[in-house]
């Protein structure tokens, strides 16, 4: 295909917390890049799947679930959300099609009003509900808003997935390839590293600790023959009782975050890695925007 007809663009993944953003971008790329969780609010960057192929690139960016905030993190979570909205191509409203229509949804599409960027719909999780309810569900959002397509998809099971990705692309403006065929994200590995840590840490305390967690790198080294890489990280959460759960009883938990965690990274980075993670308590974190910023997020660069 020649250079001119060439398509790139950038497609903002929007929606309440949980409705699948994170799974439905790991199917698209076909490799984790973005932390899966069963609890709301996992994702807080803007982690970008590239996507590839001889004639198109589509820049995902998936952004922090629109909600209304309730702290100071929540606050810089919902900027950078709707500051994306801004800069993209495509949004991708993204439903959860199990909840259906809830007051969430009313938020965010109150945000989109005005907005020129083409809005599809997309409907997931459509293998939790009987083929008849989908017609009512499309009914009901296509009286709220014009969305340019509505496409349900399943992206757990990978349902319709690729004809919402063909759909993308027609409406992608023409450009350059930004990035190169075999990169998939533009975060460096330090901060995929990190991610993949506090997933396995929310994973495993469930309940226990909400949100609480951040997880800081302190060094990741090629040391020796070079086929090892060193890994240090702490895991900050905001009380000393959440500290007890992290570490377990006889640090049985820490080394099962730690064991799990290491399993991805050697995924990611693709040789031997040794993992040594610390625990620190950070009181009310969330809350100080000086931690926030020792913890990577950064207003300025939204």
């Amino acid at each position: 295909m020649s250079k001119e007809a060439y398509k790139s663009g950038f497609v903002s993944i929007i929606g309440r917390p949980n409705v699948g953003k994170s799974t439905f971008l790991n199917k698209v790329i076909g490799q984790k890049i973005a932390i899966m969780s069963d609890k709301p609010q996992t994702t807080r960057n803007k982690v970008q799947g590239v996507y590839t192929e001889n004639e198109a690139q589509i820049v995902f960016i998936d952004t922090p679930g629109i909600h209304k905030p309730k702290h100071k993190l929540g606050d810089f979570m919902m900027k950078v959300a709707q500051n994306t909205l801004k800069e993209v191509d495509i949004i991708l409203f993204m439903i959860n099609a199990e909840e259906g229509y809830g007051r969430g949804d009313e938020f965010i599409i109150e945000r989109l009003q005005g907005t020129t960027t083409p809005v599809f719909l997309v409907i997931n999780k459509i293998d939790q509900i009987h083929p008849d309810q989908l017609l009512p569900l499309i009914e009901k959002y296509r009286t709220l808003y014009p969305f340019k397509e509505i496409v349900p998809i399943s992206a757990l099971e990978g349902n319709n997935v690729p004809t919402l990705v063909t759909q993308i692309k027609e409406y992608l403006p023409q450009g350059p390839q930004y990035y190169p065929a075999d990169q998939v994200t533009d975060h460096p590995e330090r901060f995929i590293v990190t991610e993949l840590i506090r997933e396995k840490a929310l994973h495993l305390t469930r309940e226990e600790i909400p949100h609480s967690i951040a997880v800081v790198m302190d060094s990741m080294e090629k040391r020796g023959d070079g086929d090892t890489v060193y890994v240090g990280a702490t895991i900050i959460v905001e009380r000393d009782s959440q500290k007890g759960i992290i570490i377990g009883k006889q640090g049985s938990m820490l080394k099962e975050i730690g064991k799990r965690a290491r399993g991805d990274i050697e995924a990611l980075l693709g040789s031997k890695v040794y993992l040594e993670l610390w625990v620190k308590v950070q009181k009310d974190w969330r809350n100080k925007m000086s931690q926030l910023r020792d913890y990577g997020f950064r207003e300025d660069e939204y």
